[in-house]
């Protein structure tokens, strides 16, 4: 909370590359969510450009394919009351935090910080990944359709599938167990030990 919040997200990747490259020695696999599956999208690309890595799977979750349009708008620079209604839309955010006014004044530069990533990303043509791609989201998502996730396939040469869960764009939140149990059960595919 010290620190200047990343507002773009390639400068975001370069920081994080140096931090988890040490990890990267064994089979590795990255998973995203919403603006974490872009970052994770854009940590393979650098590894394959920069190293010769690859994961041995690329994990998005909740967000549309990175050559799509942008159809959000920007909320990092929405007024404070219309930001906190469209933080309390998405239903990301836990209730408590938006009724804490002083935690709100602490989180806000920061949540504002992750929106500008998010709106200001340019996607940069580059050949497809070649390792799988399973694309995850919400049945109830309003913000990210079943056929904007079936378009990350674009962006792989392997193999490529798309999973619906139950709940909305934070359905990562509401059935936990379930992901979990997906998730390594990708993984142990992947990456059998």
């Amino acid at each position: 909370m010290h620190e200047k919040p990343f507002t773009s997200l390639l400068p975001l990747v370069q920081a994080v590359a140096p931090e988890i490259e040490p990890y990267l020695d064994k089979p590795f696999a990255f998973f995203g969510h919403s603006m974490g599956a872009m970052i994770a999208f854009e940590l393979a690309r650098h590894f394959r450009r920069e190293r010769g890595l690859l994961p041995s799977q690329l994990l998005i979750s909740g967000r549309r394919a990175p050559h799509l349009p942008r159809m959000e708008k920007d909320l990092s620079s929405l007024s404070d009351p219309e930001f906190l209604d469209s933080l309390r839309e998405l239903n990301g955010t836990p209730k408590q935090v938006l009724e804490n006014p002083e935690l709100m004044q602490l989180m806000s530069t920061l949540l504002r910080a992750d929106f500008a990533v998010c709106t200001h990303y340019t996607y940069r043509h580059e050949p497809p990944l070649a390792c799988p791609i399973m694309a995850l989201g919400g049945l109830s998502d309003r913000e990210v359709s079943r056929k904007q996730l079936e378009a990350w396939q674009e962006h792989t040469s392997a193999s490529f599938s798309v999973r619906m869960l139950p709940g909305d764009h934070f359905f990562l939140n509401s059935d936990q167990g379930t992901l979990l149990t997906l998730l390594s059960q990708e993984l142990n595919r992947a990456c059998p030990v």
